[in-house]
């Protein structure tokens, strides 16, 4: 049977029309070199800085080097079957871990997946691991108060929402407990919290765990763990992950405290990962983008314009010193990042005064803008108090014979350091705290015995927390000590004197 040759270009046409052209390019690399986490690999012509990339045998890692003949991968899991010669295949897709409200009150390892026991966390959100930084344009100036609970702080250097105020300090020296009163604190004030612990003891965190949930605090915080036997790999991206975890809030209008346990062992293992792929090391052998390693960590922190929702994110990193040398490296790159710094005296620690806060070096640069009106003016003075006292106490060491009037200012000196201990896992609120200082600087505990000032502070706070609490907010919206504040606050304070003491 003959057709006509028109007939057939039809059939042709309809047929082309009809067709679909599939195809998929894979980008393909072979191990040329594998060994303590790290993988150099040849082939991978259009790899991307940050790309997640699949071997054959199923593990996963991530390009970090990108080199003219080679990329240098880092892989996430520790325990693994390459080979020289193996394959190695390009994702095309940069890190990114699933986050969302069902992680609250869960423990999972930086890459989303639970270590808590408790089974699997289901999520639809999903975000990348490091994004940009929220330009100036997206921010807003701190304006709110993030109230830690611990005295010393609240009083004289205050941290805002959106603020990034480091703890920096000697190991041992009370660096982790600030930041776990500060979460502590927050289960009134509606802040989620994200706790990431890098390179720590497993029964470090364990223990962490057990204090939030005795304060039923687990309930609003993530914990995020790359413990000190898990890979270097995660231990280096365990703060970002964090970061992604509170921004995912932030982005939804929440207010969110990060708390980074710690920013040193963090950089220890970039350092370690530095080395491996033989990139060129720089003061303390670590490699030169190790400014940038923290700068655009910390950076993601911020307060939202109200366009977006007004979210904020809060990040207290935290740093070891050796033998409180601040002039180290890591020291003075995270110092010229954040907004302040709470520095730990290991001296102050040792002689008994906890929280062990050197007031004369710590400094919170934007916090006072948005610290609570009425605390501020009564705060004003304790500062200038107690560096007085501490001038005095130095000098007083010289000399014996001490007039009538330096003696007074070193024993209210006295009462005032007193009065600013305090015991781990105990906040106190803003209205406590004032009167507490209050009490302090207008000479109520002058009369008072220096080893009773703990107890007659003790049953103020049991006084205190037994008074209506709207009218508690009422006096917080006063910006300044009123003639009848100060009626209201001294009727207080003598009556728990005379009744209690």
């Amino acid at each position: 049977m003959w057709f006509k040759p028109n007939k057939i270009n039809a059939i042709i046409k309809k047929q082309f029309k009809k067709y679909k052209f599939n195809s998929e390019i894979n980008n393909y690399g072979t191990v040329i070199q594998i060994g303590d986490n790290i993988a150099l690999i040849y082939g991978l012509n259009k790899v991307m800085n940050g790309e997640i990339l699949e071997f054959e045998d199923g593990t996963l890692g991530i390009a970090l080097n990108l080199n003219e003949n080679n990329v240098g991968a880092i892989l996430i899991n520790s325990i693994y079957k390459i080979s020289e010669g193996s394959i190695v295949k390009s994702t095309g897709q940069l890190v990114q871990i699933p986050v969302g409200n069902s992680f609250l009150g869960r423990s999972v390892n930086p890459l989303g997946i639970p270590i808590d026991g408790k089974g699997d966390i289901f999520s639809s959100n999903i975000r990348l691991l490091e994004t940009m930084a929220p330009s100036i344009i997206n921010r807003k100036s701190i304006c709110e108060p993030l109230e830690t609970g611990v005295m010393a702080i609240d009083s004289m250097i205050p941290i805002g929402k959106g603020q990034r105020e480091l703890i920096i300090g000697d190991r041992q020296t009370g660096k982790t407990t600030i930041a776990l009163d500060t979460i502590l604190n927050q289960k009134k004030n509606n802040v989620i919290c994200v706790y990431v612990g890098i390179g720590q003891k497993a029964s470090t965190i364990a223990q962490i765990i057990n204090i939030l949930k005795e304060k039923k605090s687990l309930d609003y915080t993530i914990i995020i763990s790359a413990n000190a036997n898990d890979s270097v790999t995660l231990q280096y991206i365990a703060p970002y992950a964090g970061a992604t975890f509170a921004e995912y809030f932030m982005y939804k209008g929440r207010s969110t405290l990060i708390v980074y346990d710690d920013l040193t062992k963090q950089a220890i293992a970039y350092r370690q990962l530095s080395l491996l792929l033989r990139r060129p090391p720089g003061r303390e052998a670590y490699p030169g983008d190790i400014f940038y390693l923290h700068s655009r960590l910390l950076e993601r922190s911020a307060k939202l314009s109200d366009n977006l929702g007004g979210g904020s994110m809060t990040a207290l990193p935290i740093i070891e010193t050796q033998s409180s040398d601040v002039s180290a490296y890591i020291p003075t790159n995270v110092i010229s990042i954040t907004d302040g710094q709470i520095f730990l005296s290991n001296d102050l620690f040792n002689s008994g005064i906890r929280p062990a806060i050197n007031v004369g070096i710590s400094v919170s640069r934007v916090g006072s803008a948005a610290q609570i009106k009425l605390l501020k003016s009564i705060s004003s003075r304790l500062k200038l108090e107690l560096a007085q006292f501490f001038e005095l106490e130095s000098f007083s060491q010289f000399s014996s014979d001490l007039d009538l009037e330096t003696k007074k200012q070193l024993a209210k000196g006295m009462r005032l350091r007193e009065l600013l201990k305090q015991s781990k896992n105990s906040p106190l609120s803003s209205f406590e705290q004032i009167i507490l200082i209050y009490a302090g600087i207008e000479g109520h505990l002058d009369d008072i015995d220096l080893q009773q000032v703990t107890i007659f502070k003790q049953k103020l706070i049991v006084y205190l927390r037994s008074l209506d609490i709207s009218l508690i907010n009422k006096f917080l919206l006063n910006t300044r000590v009123t003639e009848d504040i100060k009626i209201y606050f001294e009727n207080i304070i003598n009556y728990v004197k005379t009744k209690n003491m």
